[in-house]
């Protein structure tokens, strides 16, 4: 397998510059699988905060950065959707969330708001001794007694202990994101879901208040249910990217 990562090759969620060098720093293993964004982007290249890879794994080490409460100790460690970054000395907290287009973006989110994290329920199952085994849009699983809870709908997970501390099922009337496709970054609700019979997938009309079109219609699988919350804050770090964009020794393997 190649240690290497060819900007051209990357997902299109990975918020970099494709064209201005050859090579970025390739994903380690963790959450997310292949969508996975090496935090080293983050720190460098949308949030400007290092300049290298040496001053990035610098900071972690020094316990600058919280990945969702933990420490993490590689800049390679991947971040995707829903994920809280925390710069505590900075009061600075951020949401990864998908922009228009797909792109990962960091969304400024306050303080308490870190105590938990979103995820879709992409799993749930039946284990032994009468637990419900349910398995996270991440690669997160975690135990509940909760049968309410089905694949599609979204809980909000505590971060110092896998607490469920919210949950919005995935109906009629209930606010979404979508996070894959050419709707990708939109935000409307629920207004009809369609369910096919055979392989097809089950499509999503999303309706849209403040768009002339009035909505769109998409794939249950692009959609996320998501909390009033999400409604709140600005765009990410477009400033610090902008002027660090570039600049950086891109060849980190």
């Amino acid at each position: 397998m190649s240690k290497h990562q060819k900007r051209l090759s990357v997902p299109k969620s990975w918020p970099v510059a494709r064209k201005e060098q050859h090579y970025t720093v390739k994903a380690g293993a963790g959450p997310h699988g292949e969508s996975g964004v090496p935090l080293l982007i983050l720190l460098r290249d949308v949030l400007g905060y290092a300049d290298s890879k040496k001053e990035a794994q610098y900071a972690l080490s020094q316990g600058s950065v919280l990945v969702n409460g933990e420490l993490p100790s590689d800049v390679r460690r991947p971040v995707g959707m829903f994920d809280i970054i925390s710069f505590a000395e900075r009061d600075e907290y951020y949401r990864v969330f998908p922009d228009e287009g797909g792109r990962l973006a960091l969304t400024p989110i306050d303080a308490e708001d870190t105590d938990g994290k979103l995820g879709k329920v992409t799993d749930k199952r039946h284990i032994k001794g009468g637990q419900i085994q349910l398995g996270l849009h991440d690669g997160q699983t975690l135990l509940t007694d909760d049968e309410s809870v089905s694949c599609g709908d979204s809980i909000v997970v505590a971060t110092e202990n896998d607490e469920i501390l919210a949950h919005f099922a995935y109906e009629e009337g209930e606010l979404v994101t979508a996070v894959q496709g050419r709707h990708a970054g939109e935000i409307g609700r629920i207004e009809e879901i369609t369910v096919t019979s055979g392989s097809s997938p089950n499509g999503v009309t999303v309706s849209q208040e403040d768009d002339d079109n009035g909505g769109f219609e998409t794939v249950e699988e692009y959609v996320v249910v998501i909390d009033e919350n999400f409604l709140d804050g600005d765009s990410a770090a477009d400033e610090n990217k902008n002027e660090n964009e570039g600049e950086a020794e891109v060849d980190d393997t």
